[in-house]
């Protein structure tokens, strides 16, 4: 019987991460090597944040560029993990009644999940299907979904949702690598002591002070509500698997659960591969 598999939530910031080794991907890398191989991976990626909820349904899904004034370097990179039709199928019919499309050609592996995937799992030998970021359903829809997806880490399947607790990246300064703004710092701690506390609560952080200035559009956000609303679900309390906030608006805070604690490894002093919002004002990092 497939071992039970952890949750994830992970501050994925710049897709330069994907190339880079820092404190944030060492810890990745980390959680991957400490937990049992999953027999597939779900991921909720803030990049496929569409009018709809879809899962990719495609067998050998592309590796998406999304993003635009990279080195070529980084469009080179492909992370040519299988799909899960099979995954596909039965998170729709977990979810019913809730409605779920299947993406046969338009989607496939985003930078928000392969930016990560690439250090948790550089072989690319686990099946990957990504759930899509309904963008008109309100927050606690996102919850509940996320509370019905709790019997596939029973059953091998790694969850991951990818964004970033904070995400404002006109703010971003490049004055401060490795600081957050006092703002920025309150509403990570704010959400990291719902996620451990009361987790089911996850969406009252919309009432938070600095909600607007943490979250000026949602969909960097909501993959957390999947974690928080799968953690409600198992009454767990996350660890934070790493933590800060860069360039003042930007917190790269991880939290996971049901998974041991990486080995501690040697620190850079801050990230060094986030790019400035000054060089990139349009990109939806």
């Amino acid at each position: 019987m497939p071992a039970r598999m952890p949750v994830a939530f992970i501050g994925h910031g710049s897709p330069l991460n994907a190339l880079a080794s820092n404190r944030y991907t060492r810890e990745w890398a980390g959680f991957g090597q400490c937990i049992p191989k999953p027999r597939a991976i779900l991921s909720i990626s803030a990049h496929w944040f569409i009018n709809a909820t879809a899962l990719t349904a495609m067998t050998a899904p592309r590796t998406i560029h999304d993003f635009y004034g990279f080195p070529q370097e980084l469009f080179d990179v492909e992370y040519p993990a299988a799909g899960s039709p099979e995954l596909t199928c039965e998170v729709a019919d977990l979810v019913h009644p809730t409605w779920v499309g299947s993406d046969i050609d338009s989607w496939g592996i985003d930078h928000g999940t392969w930016s990560v995937l690439t250090h948790m799992f550089p072989a690319a030998d686990i099946p990957v299907v990504q759930l899509s970021l309904n963008a008109y359903k309100p927050p606690a829809y996102h919850v509940e979904l996320g509370a019905k997806l709790a019997a596939l880490r029973e059953s091998g399947v790694l969850i991951i949702g990818s964004g970033n607790v904070v995400h404002n990246l006109r703010a971003m300064d490049p004055r401060r690598p490795g600081e957050g703004f006092a703002w920025a710092r309150r509403f990570d701690d704010a959400a990291a002591d719902i996620l451990r506390d009361r987790p089911g609560d996850i969406a009252a952080l919309s009432e938070h002070p600095d909600y607007e200035a943490a979250v000026p559009t949602p969909d960097h956000f909501l993959p957390l509500l999947y974690v928080a609303g799968l953690l409600a679900e198992s009454g767990e309390h996350p660890d934070v698997l790493v933590d800060g906030v860069e360039y003042g608006s930007l917190s790269m805070t991880a939290h996971i659960a049901g998974a041991p604690r990486p080995p501690v490894r040697p620190c850079d002093e801050h990230s060094a591969d986030l790019p400035m919002s000054t060089d990139l004002p349009d990109t939806n990092l």
